[in-house]
């Protein structure tokens, strides 16, 4: 793999300057390298997410069945939610 190097010059705004500098308090690195490995982390973390990849939400099981009444329906969701809208707008 070709390896190059390019000097640039960057304005950064000051509170990433001091987040990246309390990110990198512990290590012994400098804000060059911790900016670095920042911009590698983000890159490797893009080319993981595929386009139109879907989000995996997590499955929570319960103790028992809900009751017919209470299983929460994409019906049932929209209702809760359309009280849930009522109640805040009757409290304005």
């Amino acid at each position: 793999m070709l390896r190059c190097r390019m000097k640039t010059t960057r304005e950064l705004l000051d509170e990433l300057v001091r987040a990246i500098n309390v990110r990198g308090v512990h290590g012994n690195r400098n804000l060059k390298e911790r900016v670095t490995g920042l911009l590698h982390r983000g890159l490797a973390d893009e080319a993981v997410k595929a386009p139109g990849q879907r989000v995996q939400l997590p499955l929570i099981r319960c103790a028992h069945a809900a009751t017919a009444g209470t299983e929460m329906t994409p019906e049932r969701v929209s209702e809760v939610l359309a009280n849930d809208e009522a109640d805040s707008a009757s409290l304005r």
